[in-house]
């Protein structure tokens, strides 16, 4: 039987055509006996909370998981949703343009903090892709009560509810994986296992991966030794990009017919991570955490309350591809240590049958040392230790109150405000000697009142029409508000050395911190329009626009004179961060359609997706940096039995409107295309694909530049103008067991 509607039509036409056009531009170069109980708790995942939003379900996460163990790499069929590559587990999401702190990231309700002045350890890498069970991704017109301190969007992972067994029964069940890449020889394993009878339930979960440096599919550098004292590199490595990290967690749960609580402790080691567009790696990073969870229903409502703590011991140094000698110096220790602490409190309830009211509350303590041991002798890099951030922190305090209105069948209306206040300090600093390199700058820093307190408030207002079951609109108005991390905030050293090694935009600059910076504060304009089939499956097409003018957008200005670092057009320069105007605009459309369904063959799905985002700073007319150029996906889903199998083109027009300020780098368009199959039953599933099969070469539109190897404390002693290449073909495969 075939199913066809218009709409739908037009979601596969306007795909096929922007994939076209696209493609023009594009870079020519089954046992029953296992005893699983429901979920017993709602994790914001009831339809109030879906408003501006879109959800991965465990079967969609599953099939990406054997693809990477970056759990970031599992939200890339979000419409809207792009990855600024980073290490192997740690890309950073970007949402219609805005990333990094700009982004709330939840895991399992932590809101966790990078502690790195390269944003190596994100929240996401704590969370490895194969515990991921479900995920919520908020754009940035959400309610109020999906979080604050952001101006971009909220991104909700979670890992799976806790299991019990039936009343007077023990459930033991667990399963094995593994998994085998053969672009960068990735490998790995997991497990969990739990023991639980009807009240009572003990869970483990632990994960293992390593790769070595992946390849693309030309030379797109130079061959000989990946730097001075290093080993040979050929010209199709990708250098800085091998990983190995190791994750444990041990969970207790305890329910009744009304109530739950868990308590969770986790562990996380990392030996090493490279990072091809950061000059230094991550050479040991360990955390702790506990995370304490209840969650009760009542005649009233629903109570929950949360407890977090996460403990991180962060290192960096040069990597085995990097140049470690530079004179009397063998390799540059960076050290940072964080504790963060938080907790959250809400209450839903049902005033009436129209109403409900959303109240809650939200803290979090966050503490901060970033500092350098001398390297040795009394040049540059000592005798001293170098304080890059002593004693910084950050605490916050929310409360919001969200109103949800059901005024007939067809019209529901979201509005709430959030209060926010974001205290932030930090101690005095010093530099590895008293000479004119660092002195003037830390005595500068010194003399200031660094302490600073922002209250910020966040509205938002959303209108839903649901006109039939086949139809329905938004429109969301939100104001957002992001106060400063701490390293926007007080980094201090304009030494070329020290400021090239403060950088989260993988853009190879130096950035020096502003203390006088003011919040972030985005109005966001969102609409949607949804049109499905009655069942949601045989066709469905949905159109997104969205508007966000941001006062006091942080970017960047040029710092200093020396090198023409003002005039330059090539060539990496030093910033400081600066508050201007900015606007980013852009339109998302998904789409699917059944194409035909038999009783030999399956069923037949083709889905589309289409983003296009520009982002544009007001005060300079300048574009905003790393921003993702038009792109569109057209898949082919290929449903029999346990079977499901897709054939995937993906295709990124030319990144043509860059950051003038920072130098970036344009990078050419492209086209991929990937396949994969999975075979799952209640016992076991298999993944089998082939990723970029035509193994064709490009280069990352937002993955910055490539400081992989080489000489890279220099801030020119490494080519410019060279950006990440991606990976060439790579066969994979994973399988799980369960028992």
């Amino acid at each position: 039987m075939h199913y066809q509607t218009k709409p739908a039509a037009l979601a596969v036409t306007l795909a096929l055509a922007a994939l076209g056009q696209l493609a023009n531009a594009a870079d020519s170069t089954d046992s029953t006996d296992v005893q699983q109980m429901p979920e017993v708790v709602v994790h914001g995942t009831r339809p109030d909370s879906q408003a501006n939003g879109s959800s991965l379900s465990p079967a969609q996460l599953a099939a990406q998981a054997a693809r990477s163990s970056d759990s970031a790499q599992l939200l890339q069929d979000i419409p809207g949703l792009n990855l600024h590559a980073a290490g192997g587990f740690s890309s950073l999401p970007v949402l219609r343009g805005l990333a990094d702190d700009r982004l709330l990231v939840k895991t399992d309700g932590a809101s966790l903090i990078a502690a790195c002045p390269n944003h190596m350890n994100s929240p996401l890498s704590y969370m490895d892709a194969s515990k991921v069970d479900s995920v919520q991704v908020y754009n940035g017109a959400a309610p109020v009560s999906a979080g604050g301190d952001n101006i971009g969007g909220v991104i909700v992972a979670r890992s799976a509810a806790p299991q019990f067994a039936e009343a007077g029964q023990i459930l033991q069940t667990g399963n094995v994986g593994a998994f085998y890449r053969s672009n960068g020889d990735a490998r790995g394993a997991n497990a969990s296992a739990i023991l639980a009878n009807d009240h009572v339930s003990i869970n483990y979960t632990g994960s293992t991966a390593l790769s070595n440096n992946y390849d693309a599919a030309a030379d797109f550098k130079k061959s000989g030794l990946a730097a001075t004292g290093r080993a040979w590199m050929d010209g199709k490595t990708v250098g800085s990009t091998a990983y190995k990290t190791e994750n444990h967690e041990l969970g207790l749960a305890w329910r009744d017919n009304d109530q739950l609580l868990e308590a969770k402790v986790g562990v996380q080691r990392t030996p090493y991570e490279g990072f091809a567009n950061q000059r230094m790696d991550m050479t040991d990073n360990s955390s702790n955490q506990l995370n304490l969870h209840y969650n009760g229903q009542f005649a009233w409502g629903e109570l929950d309350a949360r407890l977090y703590s996460q403990y991180v011991r962060h290192s960096m140094d040069f990597g085995d591809d990097k140049q470690t000698i530079y004179g009397i110096y063998k390799g540059m220790p960076m050290d940072s240590a964080s504790h963060t602490l938080g907790g959250s409190l809400t209450a839903d309830l049902a005033l009436n049958a129209r109403d409900k009211l959303k109240l809650g509350s939200e803290i979090q303590r966050y503490n901060l040392n970033d500092w350098w041991p001398a390297a040795g002798g009394t040049g540059g890099m000592g005798p001293n230790t170098f304080w890059n951030i002593k004693d910084g922190n950050r605490d916050r305090v929310d409360a919001f109150a969200e109103w949800q209105a059901d005024w007939t069948a067809q019209w529901r209306s979201i509005i709430g405000a959030r209060l926010s206040q974001v205290k932030s300090n930090t101690g005095s600093v010093a530099g590895y000697n008293t000479t004119a390199s660092y002195a003037p700058d830390a005595a500068s820093f010194n003399a200031q009142n660094h302490a600073r307190t922002d209250l910020n408030l966040d509205l938002s207002a959303l209108a839903r029409y649901t006109p039939s079951e086949t139809a329905q609109y938004e429109l969301a108005y939100a104001q957002k508000t992001r106060s400063p991390n701490l390293y926007e905030r007080y980094t201090w050293s304009s030494n070329t050395m020290a400021a090239v090694m403060n950088n989260f935009a993988g853009d190879g600059n130096g950035y020096v911190g502003n203390a006088n910076l003011k919040p972030e504060v985005a109005h966001t304009l969102s609409s949607s329009a949804n049109w499905h089939a009655v069942d949601g499956e045989a066709w469905q097409l949905r159109l997104s626009p969205y508007y966000s003018y941001v006062e006091n957008y942080i970017d960047a200005q040029r710092y200093g004179t020396a090198n023409n670092n003002q005039t330059a057009t090539t060539g990496y320069v030093v910033l400081q961060y600066v508050n201007q105007n900015a606007q980013l605009y852009g339109v998302d459309v998904s789409g699917k359609l059944q194409l035909a369904k038999t009783t030999g063959l399956g069923s037949f799905t083709a889905t589309a997706q289409l983003s296009y985002t520009r982002g544009e700073n007001l005060t300079t007319g300048d574009n905003l940096y790393n921003i993702m150029p038009l792109n569109a996906k057209l898949a082919l889903v290929n449903t029999l039995g346990q079977w499901t199998s897709t054939a995937e083109w993906q295709a990124v027009r030319a990144k043509t409107d860059v950051s003038a300020v920072r130098n970036e780098v344009k990078t050419p368009g492209y086209s991929l295309f990937n396949l994969r199959t999975r075979y799952e039953n209640k016992r076991f599933s298999v993944d089998v694909g082939i990723d970029n099969v035509f193994n064709r070469f490009y280069t990352l539109p937002l993955g910055g530049a490539y400081t992989g190897q080489g000489m890279t404390m220099s801030r020119a002693g490494i080519p410019w103008g060279v950006g990440v290449a991606g990976p060439a073909r790579s066969l994979y495969t994973a399988f799980n067991l369960k028992f």
